[in-house]
């Protein structure tokens, strides 16, 4: 049995059928396994979500009916269960995301690296690093024989069951580059272009793309804090989120943005663009707004009055400067007004290899509940390589240890008809 790809979806079909006695080689191209699991840990691993799972499952969008299928197999409260049986506890945050208790991913990955190397009951997995899998696979014998380049050459391996866990195409570097896409549909399987998901964007201000120079050079990476992201679809539907992003050199990206990106690259397709605004004092009507303003300064500039009278930031204050025209800011109702809606237009996602995630990939239609492919008997895909996306806050990493599960336990059914 082998399962190409170490990340978490490969890793969990490797566990179900270590577990069942089956003997499960695993082969990834890095020289580690869960290499972006350990870096997208780095500032806290968002192991889950404890919201009730009736609304987990909305969170997966067009997918939520196919998705909730894997959640039945590990749902967000089996995944704390799972890692409790590794020695790891967690907790609920305020924004209830569950983390680890000292937040960090690699206690964890060591636990359940050494429970796959030296399990108290089933098979030990076989880990085969350096193994780049090259697309060439061919049934033979009743199971599949898979080529790999590995340090030492082409290897050839047979195998009964495949599980394919290759991920998506962001973070190239770290394993996940997306080359196996033309290869399954170059062997009939049904895909969809792989695409950014939980992305920044771009913004167009005065006819360039981007910001000018001085916010770029002065206020790239500040955040800003308790806004409110509103904008309306290309189906008419309107979008109003407060929370938390950051600009960038070019644009904005951040958890706000990210709630939001699979809309908005959706509808930038659709129209070219999307006008979106922002509001900086959502704590304060309009009209509190230009009563602050209107107010006389009292020879102070107009950045110390945003601060001292509003407790503006300089990034926010620099804002107002890069989007209303010179009248604007001398008027005290037209402020107070972009204060509320400060207008932007977001013109293009970061690219791909920027991105958290993707969406895109293997077609669900072409897979059956088990996620085996339907036009190729015993080969299981699992994971971010399957068409569906979530939004940030433990829905990605819960349904990627899912899908695992469900592919796992695909493969051991299939192997004992």
């Amino acid at each position: 049995m082998a399962v190409v790809g170490g990340g978490p979806a490969g890793l969990m079909a490797a566990e179900v059928l270590s577990a069942a006695g089956v003997p499960v080689h695993l082969f990834d191209a890095m020289p580690t396994v869960g290499r972006k699991f350990l870096l997208a840990g780095i500032g806290g691993l968002n192991l889950t979500h404890a919201e009730p799972l009736a609304a987990f499952r909305t969170r997966y969008g067009a997918r939520a009916d196919a998705c909730g299928r894997w959640l039945d197999a590990l749902s967000p409260e089996a995944v704390r269960d799972w890692a409790r049986g590794l020695g790891i506890d967690t907790f609920v945050g305020t924004s209830q995301r569950v983390f680890p208790t000292d937040m960090k991913a690699a206690p964890l990955l060591r636990a359940w690296l050494h429970r796959l190397r030296h399990p108290e009951g089933g098979l030990p997995v076989r880990f085969h690093m350096r193994h780049r899998w090259t697309g060439a696979w061919q049934p033979q014998g009743g199971g599949h024989r898979l080529t790999f380049m590995a340090p030492d050459g082409e290897v050839v391996v047979q195998a009964e069951a495949v599980v394919l866990a290759l991920g998506g195409g962001s973070w190239a570097r770290l394993g996940s580059d997306g080359a196996w896409l033309p290869w399954l549909a170059a062997r009939g399987v049904p895909t969809a272009p792989l695409q950014p998901a939980n992305c920044g964007f771009d913004v167009g201000v005065a006819g360039r793309r981007g910001w000018s120079d001085f916010l770029a050079t002065r206020h790239a990476g500040q955040p800003l804090k308790g806004v409110v992201l509103t904008f309306e679809d290309a189906t008419g539907q309107r979008f109003e989120r407060k929370g938390e992003c950051v600009v960038t050199a070019t644009g904005l990206e951040g958890s706000l943005v990210y709630a939001a990106s699979a809309t908005l690259r959706d509808t930038i397709a659709a129209r070219g663009e999307v006008a979106v605004s922002l509001n900086l004092k959502p704590d304060r009507t309009v009209a509190q707004l230009h009563e602050a303003l209107a107010r006389p300064r009292g020879g102070k500039t107009l950045g110390s009055v945003l601060k001292g009278r509003l407790g503006l930031t300089p990034l926010a204050v620099a804002l107002l400067h890069e989007t209303l025209p010179p009248e604007a800011l001398r008027d005290p109702l037209r402020l107070a007004q972009a204060l509320h809606a400060l207008p932007l237009t977001l013109v293009a996602p970061r690219p791909l290899d920027e991105a958290i995630s993707t969406a895109g990939g293997v077609a669900l239609e072409g897979l059956t509940d088990d996620l085996m492919l339907r036009d190729h008997p015993g080969v299981f895909c699992a994971g971010e390589m399957l068409d569906w996306e979530a939004p940030t806050g433990g829905y990605l990493l819960t349904a990627c240890l899912a899908s695992g599960r469900v592919a796992g336990d695909g493969v051991r059914r299939w192997l004992a008809r």
